[in-house]
């Protein structure tokens, strides 16, 4: 392929009407062939560079569309856990709720079997109490029985 130093350095041999014409048409073929190349490799290398352009700028939509689609994730995932939180702090709320539930019913049935206890207790007493009576009226009846039979 020439250079544009061959073109600027190329010398015709001059003959009796100037330069030899076919060295001229020899040198404007060599220049025309290698144009040509140029020419087409420069039109292939636009269409190239214009496809390049075209895949940067899909590209770049891809990735703005990637960045949006990073950010509505970020956020959807932000307010997921803040409702996660949210749900958490309300079932935890409910569950201390229902332990004091919990605790205040056993509580007052600890109170409830306490005062049963105490009634038992006192029903046993006076249970005792009305045993000995008895037995004791019994014995005195069988001692008086045994006295009057002596």
């Amino acid at each position: 392929m020439l250079t544009p130093l061959d073109i600027q350095n190329k010398e015709f041999k001059k003959g009796i009407n100037g330069y030899k014409q076919s060295d001229v048409d020899k040198f404007l073929d060599e220049v025309i062939v290698d144009y040509e190349k140029i020419y087409k490799e420069n039109i292939e290398l636009r269409e190239k560079l214009t496809i390049v352009n075209d895949q940067i700028n899909r590209y770049s939509e891809i990735e703005e569309t990637l960045q949006n689609t990073l950010i509505v994730a970020q956020s959807a995932a932000e307010e997921l856990k803040a409702n996660a939180r949210e749900k958490a702090e309300i079932i935890i709320r409910e569950a201390e709720d229902n332990g004091k539930k919990i605790i205040q019913k056993s509580n007052e049935e600890v109170i409830d079997i306490k005062r049963e206890y105490e009634n038992i207790r006192k029903e046993i007493s006076v249970f005792k109490t009305r045993f000995r009576t008895f037995l004791q009226s019994q014995l005195e009846s069988v001692d008086f029985i045994n006295d009057e039979k002596a």
